[in-house]
């Protein structure tokens, strides 16, 4: 049960039938946005692939998998993740009323999270007391934004 990410009205289609009409060449939206959760929720808490994997007695090779929404996580290892990660289940699937989020795969402010800048940029920026400061290191980015 498989649908094209471009193809975002096969997508909703699927996601309002409960996936019964879903294409069969590639992840499931579902299985990309908990795989994109694990990995925003690994790397926020500085855990290794090794080390995930370690923990819940399979190989880094698996993790990736999961990560990636190449496999399905099973119910019962879905729950050793979030033990492994100090979170709760409801955690990987947050965001997925949201029929926009489905719809594309994933957030992109969760794939800016996973990525190294994102990951730094999540750590100092609540360190930064000042609202005015913060402000303004938000319309340099904008401006900066802008001229790409």
């Amino acid at each position: 049960m498989s649908v094209e990410l471009e193809d975002e009205p096969a997508v909703e289609a699927a996601v309002a039938s409960g996936g019964e009409d879903a294409r069969t060449d590639g992840p499931h939206p579902v299985d990309l946005h908990v795989g994109l959760r694990v990995r925003m929720r690994r790397k926020e808490l500085g855990v290794s692939q090794e080390r995930l994997a370690e923990s819940l007695g399979i190989t880094f090779q698996q993790v990736q998998k999961y990560e990636r929404g190449a496999n399905r996580v099973s119910a019962s290892k879905l729950w050793e993740i979030a033990a492994a990660l100090k979170t709760p289940v409801a955690y990987f699937y947050d965001g997925l009323s949201d029929r926009q989020a489905i719809a594309a795969g994933h957030d992109a402010a969760q794939a800016f999270l996973v990525s190294p800048e994102g990951m730094e940029l999540m750590a100092a920026f609540p360190r930064i007391s000042e609202p005015a400061i913060r402000r303004k290191i938000v319309e340099l980015v904008l401006v900066v934004a802008e001229e790409d």
